[in-house]
């Protein structure tokens, strides 16, 4: 196995506990919200794909799938195009509201070209520094942990509020 296949495993486990998540909710539960200012599934799969799509298309140096394949216009949010979610308030958090199908297929768009791209990486460059910003500067293996890390997270909660809605 190599780090490339070992992290596109990881995505894959990603991309498996969206779906769990997600499919078969209606909208209204993909946007229902367990207090006035948590975040919903919906919010947080559209954060978390967009925290992807953002970072591997810059580490790639491609465009982002949510522009260039159309997926902004597709959710017709209220938001400036390049925004993923940081820095979002609860009224943002409420704005997100999508059915499960068009948020599994902007995931999984991110998700392939996530893994095409993953399937070019060479070892040798996971130490090149890709954000100098950070003391001590980040270098792409651990800006991919990063992202890894911060979608699984998100992934999980998705996953927690589902279990909490089916209960109720």
């Amino acid at each position: 196995m190599t780090v490339a296949d070992l992290v596109i495993d990881g995505f894959g486990r990603v991309q498996e506990v969206v779906h769990e998540a997600v499919d078969g909710l209606t909208e209204d539960q993909l946007a229902e919200r367990l207090d006035a200012d948590a975040n919903s599934i919906a919010w947080l799969v559209w954060h978390l794909t967009r925290v992807q799509d953002d970072h591997i298309a810059d580490l790639a140096g491609t465009p982002q799938v949510w522009t260039e394949q159309g997926w902004h216009e597709r959710f017709g949010l209220p938001f400036r195009p390049g925004a993923t979610g940081y820095g979002h308030r609860s009224k943002d958090v409420a704005a997100v509201r999508a059915e499960a199908k068009l948020l599994t297929g902007y995931h999984d768009a991110v998700h392939d070209s996530t893994v095409a791209w993953l399937g070019s990486l060479r070892e040798d460059r996971l130490d090149d520094v890709v954000d100098e910003a950070w003391d001590p500067p980040v270098t792409l293996g651990v800006r991919l942990v990063s992202i890894l890390s911060d979608d699984l997270q998100h992934a999980g909660q998705a996953a927690f509020i589902r279990g909490v809605l089916e209960r109720r």
